[in-house]
């Protein structure tokens, strides 16, 4: 009676093939960290100023009484954004959060283009301060920058604004998470650190 062989099939080494995997994967995966970029952009305040209205609402009643005071704080800033994608960046929308003192957070949004000019007429002051204005829906093509005034509007005395614990700029962008950065204390210039900006 023959003999019953039992072929086994042949093993063969994959460990080879399954290292040259992974050296191909690891080189793959440091070619995208490496020329894609860390931040969506550069955000740099180039200046910044302030120009606080104390206004006067004279009472023509005996029976209302005292003459009625608001105090009113207008924020110009110069915002300049350098795209580090290699995508267009889309500007949405501005807004601005100021943090007082005593922990209170005041949320405003920036200034339509179209009422600039009642804004300016209502505060004369104002326009020598001013500059052509960052517009919203404005493209930042990659490697380039945009750059235009901001203006903000608080409902707050000159004082409460120099005593606060923060005012952040707030960019919002169509297609990448929003961006942030300190409007600087005083007039000046501010550049968003690590801490500063956010990108999602």
């Amino acid at each position: 009676m023959p003999e019953l062989q039992i072929h086994q099939p042949v093993h063969r080494n994959l460990l080879a093939p399954v290292l040259i995997a992974f050296v191909v994967l690891g080189i793959a995966i440091a070619l995208v960290i490496r020329y894609t970029p860390h931040r969506v952009a550069d955000l740099e305040i180039t200046h910044s100023s302030i120009y606080p209205a104390h206004l006067v609402f004279k009472s023509d009643s005996l029976v209302v009484g005292a003459d009625k005071t608001d105090d009113e704080l207008y924020v110009l800033s110069t915002l300049r954004i350098t795209d580090r994608l290699n995508l267009p960046l889309f500007l949405k929308d501005f807004t601005a959060t100021l943090t007082t003192a005593d922990g209170e957070e005041i949320k405003t949004s920036a200034a339509e283009k179209t009422d600039l000019e009642g804004i300016y007429s209502a505060f004369p002051a104002l326009r020598p301060l001013s500059s052509e204005p960052l517009l919203r829906e404005t493209l930042v093509r990659p490697g380039n920058s945009a750059e235009g005034m901001i203006l903000l509007h608080f409902p707050v005395s000159l004082d409460t604004w120099n005593k606060r614990k923060s005012a952040i700029l707030n960019i919002d962008l169509y297609h990448q998470g929003p961006l942030s950065i300190t409007i600087p204390i005083g007039n000046g210039s501010g550049k968003a650190t690590e801490s500063d900006q956010e990108a999602n």
